[in-house]
């Protein structure tokens, strides 16, 4: 077997992992590139590999970095199976229509400027034909069951708790006489967060492939969240002023949600209404509403004895133009959850630049902020930040939050990889920026694993 690792090598984007074994192709994601937009344009447009060479895929979860380029696979020519679990192939439905859209978006703008300039006009990476095409591949598995997946190949998904339906696949391989498994972390969630389940404990294993974002990072006690979470809406309020919160559609909006409700049953929090702004938001949340099967005991008492969690009163959704801007027009303390998580595009750039001078106001961090973004500079408390190409003082008050993070830090990284260390032969590193990945390769080995390697893009192993 061949390992040939072709996206998040040494990076945080564009997961895709392929593997060679009895003649046949199997790619384990095949996610978008997200960085500076010529590399990325380029990168995304041109896949490493013959797509049609690909006999099957496993995809890990529906975030747009594990899945966002399947369109552009089936374009070349992909026509295998793509395994994922039940709820990954719905969201992935409503993510890849909604990442075609944004491409559209992005190459208007861009051809705008090649007008002016006398260039000739761009395609957009994927259209949303092309999105709709693809997900015919789709083939969705319970948890814990066995399938198929090529000659030799069969694969078992288990919960890996990091957003609704992600999975760490396990293969196990039967080549040239001998049978092994392979285990690919996708992205691993972390115990006692709301909503999901906690990540399995995978044992038995002889090769892993992990994730390694947080790899030299620590998170807060999630157990804190609820406190910090209320005593920041207590202050809000007390000024009269707007909470704003820039989340990621799937999975952190609707964990703000929910210990929102938390907080409002307990009465730790004064009544003020709830606006999510963002239509791929509310998608993604009617199909957490249709897929119990993932969610942790507690959600589903809730969910048998009181009223809905992601549709209380007071709570908000607004999908078009007009209902965002109606917002501006509002008086009174509120609360706006809106994407991208980032605040590198979408409506959360309107709220910013209408409430961001506002020394009412609070801007609440709850994701990751990657280098460059706007959502770190606020992060940061940078005096003025640029949003549309203007500068604003930031006058609102920020607060970071980091429990909410969907990811396993450190800790809880070699935690579940000791767990896994019976038989352990190697481990590959990916999914992480290169100082995270190569602190928590150090630390993997201090478990006592004989080979670990951080591959780069385009390295290849045999096993």
């Amino acid at each position: 077997m061949k390992i040939t690792f072709w996206g998040a090598a040494r990076a945080v984007t564009g997961s895709q992992h392929l593997i060679h074994v009895n003649g046949k192709r199997i790619l384990l994601d095949c996610g978008l590139f997200q960085g500076h937009r010529a590399q990325a344009f380029e990168r995304n447009r041109n896949l490493p590999f013959e797509a049609e060479s690909v006999d099957a895929m496993v995809l890990s979860h529906a975030h747009i970095d594990h899945c966002g380029n399947v369109p552009t696979l089936v374009k070349g020519g992909f026509r295998g199976d793509i395994h994922c679990t039940m709820a990954t192939a719905d969201l992935v439905s409503i993510m890849l229509r909604d990442s075609a859209h944004i491409h559209l978006r992005d190459v208007e703008y861009v051809n705008k400027k090649h007008k002016r300039k006398g260039l000739p006009p761009i395609e957009p990476l994927y259209s949303i034909e092309d999105a709709e095409e693809s997900l015919n591949y789709l083939v969705g598995h319970n948890y814990n069951r066995w399938f198929p997946v090529t000659t030799g190949v069969r694969a078992l998904l288990r919960d890996a708790g990091h957003i609704l339906g992600s999975a760490i696949a396990v293969l196990e391989i039967k080549e040239d006489g001998r049978t092994f498994r392979l285990a690919f972390t996708g992205d691993l969630g972390r115990r006692d967060l709301p909503i999901l389940r906690d990540p399995v404990l995978v044992s038995d294993i002889d090769y892993l492939i992990t994730e390694s974002t947080y790899g030299n990072r620590f998170h807060d006690d999630i157990s804190h969240v609820e406190t910090e979470l209320a005593e920041t809406v207590q202050h809000t309020y007390s000024k009269g002023g707007r909470l704003i919160i820039p989340a990621f559609s799937l999975e952190r909006t609707q964990e703000v949600i929910y210990t929102l409700y938390r907080l409002k049953e307990a009465q730790k929090i004064p009544t003020l209404p709830i606006y999510v702004d963002s239509p791929l938001a509310i998608d993604a949340t009617e199909v957490f509403r249709v897929h119990p099967e993932c969610f942790d005991d507690e959600i589903n008492e809730y969910l048998l004895r009181q009223e809905d969690p992601f549709g209380f009163r007071g709570l908000h959704y607004f999908r078009n133009v007009e209902e965002s801007k109606r917002l501006n027009e509002l008086d009174g303390p509120m609360i706006i959850i809106s994407a991208s998580g980032m605040c590198e595009a979408g409506r959360i750039l309107h709220h910013l630049k209408n409430n961001i001078e506002d020394e009412r106001n609070t801007v609440l961090i709850v994701s990751f902020q990657a280098e460059h973004t706007l959502g770190r500079r606020i992060a940061e408390k940078r005096e003025r930040v640029r949003i549309f190409g203007e500068e604003y003082e930031l006058r609102a008050h920020v607060k970071v939050i980091d429990s909410f993070s969907g990811h396993a830090d450190r800790t809880e990284l070699l935690g579940w990889i000791r767990h896994a260390d019976g038989d352990l032969k190697g481990v590959f590193v990916v999914h992480g920026e290169e100082e995270q990945s190569m602190a928590l390769a150090e630390g993997i080995r201090d478990l006592g694993v004989p080979s670990v390697l951080v591959p780069r893009r385009g390295d290849n192993v045999t096993v």
